[in-house]
């Protein structure tokens, strides 16, 4: 479709990027409305080829002359506005030039995830968009097949989760766990062993795990500071620390988690339903 100016920051066809830095108002906005915001070049890229569909796309001046970088399928609404007005609609200086609304697609049932995976990563409360972003392209890069999300972490498919992620979102499978953590039984039924990630001294290293090549797998990773809670940990079947040195107590998750992720990939090749085209 063919461009169309944008002179009027309240023109409602851009109303889907309005205050894009309201962490409060985008969470209420964006998932009841089935949407998500992709920000810059390689995140709508590789969005367009995990299969997403566009709503529309917001550009600066600059990106038409690099317009086919995109890929856009050629009946995406394209609007254009000046760095001035970009800025009173998204609350930000939108260095990256590019926006685009993405229509979200139905989460499948965590069965359906455990039925093909065997290197399965489980988030409980991680609340900040930036570790979970940065634990799905971790997960990407180091062979998970898929995440589990407690009730109450973040959403993946916020701009900023996405942004970290590098769009590796779009290339891990993910479930939301509705009932926590009566739903880690359904790991259980699935043959998973369950292994939570934790700073205890009086967990076993990992590398001693004694870990399969071929048994399904679990990591449950916490959030910043409480960690696993209690709940939690009561339903696994172990411990498990990456051994610190120099009196380092801890690390970040996502750091954390990478580790983690390496040393269970190196016991076993990712199953089936790891990754998809959009890297």
């Amino acid at each position: 479709m063919p461009p169309v100016d944008i002179t009027d920051p309240d023109d409602p066809r851009v109303g889907d990027y309005l205050c894009l830095t309201d962490v409060d108002l985008r969470t209420k906005f964006e998932p009841p409305r089935g949407l998500f915001i992709a920000e810059g070049e390689l995140v709508i890229r590789r969005a367009v080829r995990a299969g997403y569909r566009l709503r529309s796309v917001l550009l600066s001046p600059a990106w038409l002359r690099s317009l086919p970088r995109l890929g856009l399928p050629p009946d995406t609404p394209l609007y254009v506005a000046g760095a001035a007005v970009l800025e009173a609609i998204t609350g930000f200086r939108v260095h990256r030039g590019a926006l685009a609304s993405v229509h979200r697609r139905p989460l499948p049932p965590p069965t359906a995830l455990l039925s093909v995976a065997r290197r399965v990563a489980v988030l409980e409360d991680v609340n900040t968009h930036t570790n979970v972003g940065a634990i799905f392209r971790c997960a990407a890069a180091l062979g998970m097949d898929a995440v589990l999300l407690s009730p109450s972490c973040a959403d993946p498919l916020y701009r900023r989760a996405v942004r970290v992620s590098m769009g590796e979102v779009f290339a891990v499978p993910y479930a939301r766990l509705e009932s926590w953590p009566a739903d880690l039984d359904l790991l259980r039924e699935a043959q998973f062993r369950l292994l939570a990630l934790t700073p205890d001294p009086a967990a076993t290293a990992l590398d001693d795990a004694g870990l399969s090549a071929t048994g399904p797998a679990a990591l449950l990773l916490g959030a910043e500071g409480p960690g696993l809670s209690p709940a939690a940990l009561g339903r696994v079947d172990q411990r498990v620390r990456i051994p610190m040195s120099a009196g380092v107590d801890s690390l970040n998750v996502a750091a954390a988690a990478a580790v983690a992720f390496y040393v269970l990939g190196r016991r076993g090749a990712a199953g089936p339903g790891a990754g998809d085209s959009s890297r």
